[in-house]
């Protein structure tokens, strides 16, 4: 449940941020705008947020998703539409985009890991834990048989 909120809000503000820039700014249609959104939002979520963020550091997964978001604005930009200025709105989708995925990887790690703690204190039946000690028999070393 948690993963489709974050992906929700993710979806959500890419669109609202992508719609003032491609829609408003460069005249992309509405329809192109939801599409890119949507795609950018699933491919970003799963890569940057999910993959990436979670071996790496806020910065790389931020610098990870700004050649992400360039590159799929680029090309999907387009691919979809014919007109100028195709570079400049990717450039400028990817930075604005950027400032938000800093802030949205910071929601996601505090999500994870108010989860991680939910998920501490039950033990699932397939995740048996052990216990290990330096003893291997109950003799001292003076003492053995």
């Amino acid at each position: 449940m948690e993963h489709l909120k974050l992906f929700a809000m993710k979806f959500i503000f890419t669109f609202a941020i992508l719609f003032i820039l491609l829609g408003a700014g460069f005249g992309i249609p509405f329809g192109d705008v939801f599409l890119i959104s949507l795609v950018l939002s699933l491919v970003g979520y799963a890569v940057g947020d999910r993959i990436v963020l979670d071996r790496t550091k806020n910065t790389t997964a931020t610098l990870i998703d700004v050649v992400l978001i360039f590159g799929f604005v680029y090309f999907m930009t387009e691919a979809l539409t014919i007109g100028d200025g195709v570079l400049t709105a990717s450039f400028l989708s990817a930075l604005s985009l950027a400032i938000f995925e800093y802030f949205f990887h910071q929601s996601v790690v505090r999500t994870m890991e108010e989860n991680e703690t939910d998920n501490d204190a039950f033990t699932p039946a397939g995740e048996l834990r052990t216990e290990a000690s330096e003893e291997l028999t109950p003799y001292e070393d003076n003492d053995e048989k």
